[in-house]
């Protein structure tokens, strides 16, 4: 585990503990010598965690469409920016780039990618780890979806496997670093 991509919102959301999550994060990332991949923006979460990566020294990758440099304005503070053509391809470089993924709460564009992820992993296609941060149990509405998706068996019992909800940016590091020994 070398890289970790975090999948967040390019707003803030309605609480000041969304902010706090995603900076706690984006420092622990850096802490842990970990290489931060992320959607590229400097609006919302996705600029919080960037900046919070970068200044607490650790190296920041973004990826970014071209056609959103001028909503989601490119961070200045970052090691490396790809400028890719589309949101496909976005996904798919930050996939290349990163040996896991956090996805804090965040918007349809974090729930796509997320969910995509998961499909990704449900077909074979990858089995690098996806850990989802419960900030105010945010992700407790999609557990229950995915709860009933199991129980309407349009999912096997392992779409549970695809992916962990933990409370906090500490335990998503370490879930991560855990992974990261158990593969040496």
């Amino acid at each position: 585990m070398n890289s970790v991509c975090v999948f967040c919102a390019s707003s803030f959301g309605a609480s000041s503990l969304y902010r706090e999550a995603a900076e706690d994060l984006g420092r622990r990332i850096a802490g842990a010598g970990l290489r931060l991949v992320y959607g590229g923006g400097s609006v919302g979460l996705m600029g919080v965690v960037a900046r919070a990566a970068k200044r607490a020294g650790g190296d920041v990758v973004g990826v970014i469409p071209a056609f959103l440099r001028y909503a989601e304005i490119p961070e200045t503070e970052i090691t490396e920016l790809h400028i890719v053509d589309s949101m496909h391809a976005r996904k798919q470089k930050m996939f290349d780039l990163a040996d896991g993924f956090i996805s804090l709460p965040g918007g349809i564009g974090t729930l796509d990618e997320t969910i995509e992820l998961m499909t990704w992993a449900q077909l074979g296609r990858h089995g690098k780890p996806l850990l989802l941060v419960d900030t105010l149990g945010y992700w407790s509405a999609f557990q229950d979806l995915m709860r009933v998706i199991l129980e309407q068996e349009f999912a096997r019992p392992s779409l549970s496997d695809l992916y962990r909800v933990v409370a906090d940016p500490e335990q998503a590091v370490s879930a991560l670093l855990a992974t990261r020994s158990s593969a040496a």
